[in-house]
């Protein structure tokens, strides 16, 4: 990822692994990176700047001086890797006087597939050229000014000549790798009262967490035992199993069994316990189960989905944060799950065994050290 201005960073380059930890203090912008990179993924997705952006303003950054007709914005893209090779997507929204995006660029070893320009301030559109590599070298077109022109590609180039079939796959490269994001915020306070039986795919929020408990202790026996293994090791008081059941009324119900017949519901746990099984469950589960928007041509198998974990840390102890990460590079191992989280201390995340972490990638955030991994 690229943060070339935006918010409080400045030629910020972020490396994302299957495992990422972006650590720094408070205000060293781990919120920020991780907004940048789900807005793009919204983007990817086709949404619109407004609903994207709902404060544009605060990307800005503050330093930023607007130019002769009063222009301010800022930049962010990044790099995907994949069957074509890495793809690299810039991107320059503009805020002041009004919010569109006014350049775009795609490029591919050094040959720019997609470009575009605003030419008329007066006028909501770009202009838009993509490499056509025919009779004709690029092919032009006005496309809106607040849309993602990548995730429109496919729409509008037919394939007809291998330089449209080079941008359409790195267009698709892009989009589906930008689009297949799940932002996950566990929220304790919504965690602990039953639910209705729904659709068993758990929510960013994790609020109906008793319901996909409900349908993943049955459908899957290993990846259950996994989670229950994950809460025993992190928990104070012994765990036999985490199960639901349906009271009268069609509720589901959480809890934890203690043994000897004990049952914990989950309202009386603590808000660091039922983070860490939320988050525990969301890397057990993956695109199965989690509630996001899959990219429809790819297959189920091939899905990959990438987990947006802001404060990975927060109401953690030590002990439940380091299981967890560990938990995480197992995980991601298999391919069809990575993991962006933020914490304030890489090393209290990690100990002594934080190099043995398959697939983990550490970006200091820290004002002497930003973006440095």
């Amino acid at each position: 990822m690229y943060l070339s201005a935006y918010a409080g960073l400045r030629r910020t380059r972020i490396p994302v692994g299957p495992l990422t930890l972006l650590a720094g203090p408070s205000g060293s912008g781990r919120s920020t990176v991780l907004g940048a990179y789900a807005a793009l993924a919204a983007l990817g997705s086709g949404t619109g700047l407004e609903k994207v952006f709902p404060d544009p303003a605060a990307c800005v950054p503050e330093t930023a001086r607007p130019d002769a007709q009063q222009r301010r914005g800022f930049r962010i893209g990044c790099t995907v890797d994949g069957p074509v090779g890495p793809v690299r997507l810039d991107l320059a929204v503009q805020v002041e006087p009004a919010l569109r995006i006014v350049g775009e660029r795609l490029t591919w070893q050094g040959t720019t597939l997609l470009e575009t320009a605003l030419s008329n301030p007066g006028r909501r559109f770009v202009h838009a050229a993509w490499h056509t590599a025919g009779a004709a070298p690029v092919t032009r077109g006005a496309l809106s000014d607040d849309r993602l022109t990548t995730a429109m590609l496919p729409l509008r180039v037919g394939g007809r000549t291998q330089g449209e079939q080079r941008v359409l796959a790195a267009a698709e490269q892009v989009v589906v790798a930008l689009r297949s994001v799940y932002a996950c915020e566990p929220r304790p306070a919504a965690m602990r009262a039953p639910v209705p039986v729904s659709s068993g795919r758990l929510l960013s929020g994790c609020d109906n967490l008793a319901d996909v408990l409900l349908r993943t202790r049955t459908e899957c026996a290993i990846r259950h035992g996994l989670l229950v293994s994950a809460v025993r090791e992190a928990a104070l008081r012994p765990v036999h199993d985490v199960f639901a059941e349906v009271r009268p009324g069609g509720l589901v119900e959480a809890l934890l069994d203690r043994g000897a017949g004990r049952h914990t519901p989950l309202a009386r746990l603590g808000d660091g316990e039922l983070r860490h099984l939320a988050l525990c469950l969301v890397l057990l589960t993956g695109p199965g189960v989690l509630e996001f928007d899959p990219a429809a041509e790819v297959p189920h198998a091939y899905q990959s989905l990438t987990v947006l974990a802001d404060s990975l840390d927060r109401d953690l102890d030590t002990r439940q944060l380091r299981g967890l990460v560990t938990l995480a590079g197992r995980a991601v191992s298999r391919g069809h799950i990575r993991l962006i989280g933020t914490v304030r201390d890489a090393g209290e995340a990690l100990g002594a065994d934080g190099a043995a972490v398959e697939g983990l990638t550490v970006v200091d955030l820290t004002p002497d050290g930003a973006g440095k991994g």
